[in-house]
């Protein structure tokens, strides 16, 4: 596991971009035959991914770095399937993963294990961890289920359709807010007007980017942004503090979690355009 510590918002503006990349990048989530993981120290977010190319991986961590006897004793779990089909086996249930299918799995839940339909065509499931002090029940959440919320337009090439997985008004969890958001063809630009949520902070992981296609995605106060490159299937952290947009030279789809003080999805702070800078 990965373990990364925040930075102060003044530091931050003294990174270089190789210093900006070590500190909130995280690439290499999909290794086959392994689970990748992250330890954010930001409201200790983990985010990781899991490539079964043969046989089915089980999700273990080591006492040490996470205080527990099993990964989920005192954590919950949001899974997205973005590849091939699969399967998410949960304490012996099995739970059919197609592409952008969902799971929430809650805490006290033992034995997970994550398993692809066909080794050449395996599965990639993305997931975020955070702390739980209450168990919510395993849940299966089909794109069909999600909570759509369409903004945008074609006019400002940000028309996008965001599906809410796990949130209050859906799947409950303790902290964990999780979900997809897919723009709709010929459009390019996320969370513009952008904003920020000092109550929360969030993890965006961009996939179905095409070769040869890029995503610049903005962080940074509002006053002094910056922006770090991603490619296919990377994931970028934003601190509570950061704002967090993106645009690519072509279509893409992106996986969000939030983790913190509130679940509240309409709890963030717009930023004025004028203010940009």
């Amino acid at each position: 596991m990965d373990v990364r510590y925040p930075a102060h918002p003044t530091h931050v503006k003294t990174f270089t971009t190789e210093q900006l990349r070590e500190a909130f990048l995280i690439e290499n989530l999909f290794v086959p035959g392994a689970i990748q993981m992250v330890y954010s120290h930001i409201d200790r977010i983990i985010t990781g991914g899991a490539c079964p190319s043969g046989k089915p991986l089980m999700l273990t961590a080591d006492p040490k770095e996470l205080g527990a006897a099993f990964f989920l004793e005192r954590r919950e779990m949001g899974v997205v399937n973005v590849a091939g089909p699969g399967k998410v086996i949960v304490d012996g249930q099995s739970y059919t993963m197609c592409k952008l299918d969902g799971l929430y799995i809650g805490k006290g839940a033992q034995d997970v294990r994550f398993e692809s339909d066909n080794p050449n065509e395996p599965a990639h499931f993305y997931f975020s961890s955070t702390p739980a002090h209450a168990a919510y029940p395993t849940a299966h959440i089909p794109l069909s289920q999600a909570a759509p919320t369409r903004l945008g337009d074609l006019a400002h090439s940000n028309e996008r359709t965001i599906y809410k997985y796990i949130h209050p008004d859906g799947v409950k969890s303790c902290q964990l807010v999780m979900g997809v958001t897919l723009l709709e063809p010929n459009n390019m630009w996320n969370t513009m007007p952008v904003h920020t949520h000092v109550r929360r902070m969030e993890v965006y992981f961009y996939f179905n980017i095409a070769d040869g296609n890029i995503v610049f995605h903005f962080l940074g106060e509002p006053g002094e942004t910056r922006h770090i490159i991603m490619r296919n299937e990377q994931a970028v952290i934003s601190p509570s503090w950061s704002i967090h947009s993106g645009v690519g030279t072509g279509n893409y789809a992106f996986i969000w979690a939030m983790a913190g003080e509130n679940q509240t999805f309409s709890d963030m702070d717009a930023v004025d355009m004028g203010n940009l800078a």
